[in-house]
């Protein structure tokens, strides 16, 4: 690398100025933010987006599965491109650092490299992935990209086939189109992401940036305990199918279980329904939406066995009928040994402290780990925080982490 680009940084203020003015839409008063994929909020966010890229003269480009970009030629049109970038969506009631960060840091490195008037061997592309916390399709954008997209995905979305569909329509999108995001190999040169922690790790260690080693994989379902709706005053216990009893039962017995057998995994209930839902009626059927992750493949797989074994011993105990939907799996993911070399060269250059570890939050950069060379970095998290309203990082590892994804894309590609 000129060892004048190692001298480089981003424009602090100017970062700060368009990462406030960002998190005020959708903004929840309270430090949060709530822009669910394709929401108003999300809408309203993504047209500032475009507004900001188009003033400052990058060409904005968006693709079938509503993608958003600033691109930069900075050498022959025919070269391949390198991604950086995150989502600016959110999850209900969120922070706004997860994934707005990334996207905003993107954007001051792409300005800052155009003022430099560099020309690299690659061109440069600052992303806003589609729907990464899975509003409707986890990873939905870096999949449709990737080329991972599936026609069976779109008929189960986590927020349903009508839901989807009205969505879709509102961001002017087809199901049609989805699948002409996908792009060829050989048009990526890689992918890069930074991102908050969302966990206390660096904090503890007090350590500038994390570099990761790889994804955790994770497998989603939705089971539905099903029973028989009966008077809650005048049936006995002993007398009762009662789905709700067969669903808690479950969720305790996958807490035992993941904390004796898989101590580095987790399992998550986010979301339960009872039906019909009131308070003097034995619920007859239980609807939740399971997650677990882990890093380890062949350790994802066993996880999901014994949690799939657990939700029929469980149904079998209470009288219950079990339906289970799986709604996805991704594999844990490797990021590039070489990108992860360069973060630490990075990070040398501008005095900070790194340490390796892995992700336990999936992210869009495991989306294409089959596509490019990927890499990811993660800035301290206050108190681990995150998917809340008290989300923070201090913005001066913020800026730590754009100065270090700036060093890292000139070093990759100068």
């Amino acid at each position: 690398m000129n060892e004048s680009f190692s001298k480089l940084r981003v424009n602090s203020e100017r970062m700060m100025a368009a990462f406030e003015q960002l998190a005020a839409i959708g903004s929840t008063g309270d430090g949060g933010l709530n822009r669910p994929t394709f929401s108003e909020a999300h809408l309203a966010a993504r047209k500032w987006f475009r507004a900001e890229v188009e003033n400052a003269g990058f060409e904005f480009r968006t693709d079938g599965a509503g993608n958003h970009s600033a691109f930069l030629f900075c050498g022959d049109k025919n070269a391949p491109t390198l991604l950086f970038g995150s989502h600016l969506d959110s999850v209900p009631n969120g922070g706004r650092f997860d994934g707005a960060l990334g996207v905003m840091a993107a954007f001051e490195v792409l300005r800052t490299i155009n003022e430099s008037g560099i020309n690299l061997k690659v061109n440069l592309e600052a992303i806003d992935f589609t729907d990464e916390e899975g509003t409707h399709l986890s990873l939905f954008g870096s999949s449709a990209v990737a080329g991972h997209l599936r026609d069976e995905d779109m008929q189960k979305p986590y927020s349903g086939r009508e839901n989807f569909l009205q969505a879709l329509a509102r961001a002017g999108l087809t199901e049609e189109g989805l699948f002409s995001a996908h792009r060829k190999k050989k048009s990526l040169a890689g992918y890069l992401e930074l991102h908050i922690e969302q966990g206390k790790r660096l904090e503890r260690a007090e350590i500038n940036i994390g570099i990761v080693s790889a994804i955790v994989g994770y497998g989603s379902y939705r089971l539905s305990f099903i029973g028989r709706a009966d008077h809650a005053g005048s049936t006995s216990m002993a007398d009762r199918l009662d789905s709700g009893q067969g669903a808690a039962s479950f969720i305790l017995s996958a807490r035992e279980a993941v904390m004796r057998d898989f101590p580095n995994c987790v399992a998550n209930v986010g979301k339960i329904d009872f039906a019909p839902g009131a308070s003097n009626i034995v619920p007859a059927r239980a609807d939740l939406l399971l997650e677990f992750r882990s890093p380890d493949a062949d350790q994802l797989a066993r996880l999901d066995n014994v949690l799939m074994q657990l939700a029929n011993e469980k149904a079998e105990q209470f009288g219950l009928k079990l339906l289970s939907e799986p709604l996805g799996k991704h594999l844990p993911n490797l990021m590039s040994a070489d990108i992860q070399q360069t973060f630490q060269k990075s990070c040398a250059n501008l005095g900070l402290s790194s340490v390796i570890l892995a992700s336990g939050a999936i992210h869009d950069a495991q989306s294409l780990v089959d596509v490019c060379p990927i890499g990811m970095i993660f800035v301290p998290s206050v108190d681990g925080a995150s998917h809340a309203p008290r989300e923070f990082t201090q913005w001066e590892d913020c800026l730590n982490g754009a100065n270090v994804l700036l060093q890292t894309v000139l070093r990759l590609v100068s």
